[in-house]
């Protein structure tokens, strides 16, 4: 553990005694930090590697009050004396990567941005619409509500169950694909991570977030560190357009197409995923 603030965060890291250099693995909002499980295994073998809860999730403290996550990674950097590193980000972990990468690029050697949110980007209202007509009615409305605002008094397992299987259905599958598209290990992966985020977010205290501003998507011209984004084909199209503005947007980036991979690669795609990020960081160490 170490603290941020007034918050314990929970993080691992492991790696040889004389590292290529150093990794941190950044998870998104319905997941914590196992989803790194096989590429933290399989990095820290040459690089020293660090993944960490993000506050609100997993084993760390609660998110109240205003939570700023690209000035938390920067912490850990600090707490764990990291000079630079490369970052990679799944999901909202990628937009916290890259606000890194605007914040201080001197810290940051690489980017692989997968499945990524960008701040500042707007969602278009067709994935919106998705989102309320696939994923929230699968709890009645008016528990959402209550739920959403803490006056619930008593939350649900079976909710809680219902909302993350419904989410990782739309999202880690894809919304054109089924729960068959997913292997038991991954399907029961991702539902008890989302879980968790659920359970915890109705029932703990609230939250603001802060973002860095001028916000990321209108500066992504700014991003020195090599970039990698990966891309998920059966991904929520809004998500994959994302992944596109990110390749278009910084300059040099390039982009990896996973065909039949949904939003959460590094859980379903692990090898694939290291292979790809095996091939960054040689080239970042060692160029």
């Amino acid at each position: 553990m170490l603290t941020v603030g007034n918050v314990r965060i929970a993080y691992e890291e492991a790696g040889p005694a004389a590292p290529a250099g150093t990794v941190v693995l950044v998870h998104g909002a319905t997941a914590d930090m196992r989803l790194w499980d096989h590429l933290f295994r399989a990095l820290s073998e040459r690089y020293r590697v660090i993944r960490y809860d993000r506050r609100g999730h997993g084993r760390s403290g609660d998110a109240e009050g205003e939570v700023c996550h690209h000035e938390d990674l920067l912490a850990v950097m600090d707490t764990l004396g990291v000079e630079r590193a490369a970052l990679v980000g799944s999901s909202m972990g990628g937009a916290y990567a890259t606000e890194v990468a605007l914040a201080a690029p001197s810290r940051v050697v690489a980017l692989a941005l997968i499945g990524s949110g960008l701040a500042g980007h707007q969602w278009p209202q067709e994935m919106l619409d998705q989102v309320r007509d696939r994923v929230h009615t699968s709890v009645p409305a008016d528990r959402l509500a209550r739920y959403h605002d803490r006056t619930a008094g008593h939350v649900d397992p079976a909710d809680v169950r219902a909302i993350a299987e419904a989410y990782t259905l739309w999202q880690t599958a894809g919304p054109d694909r089924g729960r068959g598209d997913l292997s038991d290990e991954v399907w029961e992966a991702a539902v008890e991570m989302c879980r968790l985020v659920f359970e915890r977010s109705w029932s703990g205290p609230r939250s603001t977030e802060r973002f860095l501003a001028p916000p990321a998507a209108g500066r992504l011209h700014e991003v020195t560190a090599p970039t990698l984004v990966i891309n998920g084909l059966a991904d929520v199209p809004g998500i994959q357009e994302v992944s596109g503005l990110l390749a278009k947007g910084i300059p040099g980036a390039r982009r990896l197409d996973l065909p039949g991979t949904g939003h959460l690669p590094p859980l379903e795609r692990p090898e694939e995923v290291t292979a790809a990020l095996t091939t960054l960081l040689a080239d970042v160490f060692t160029g």
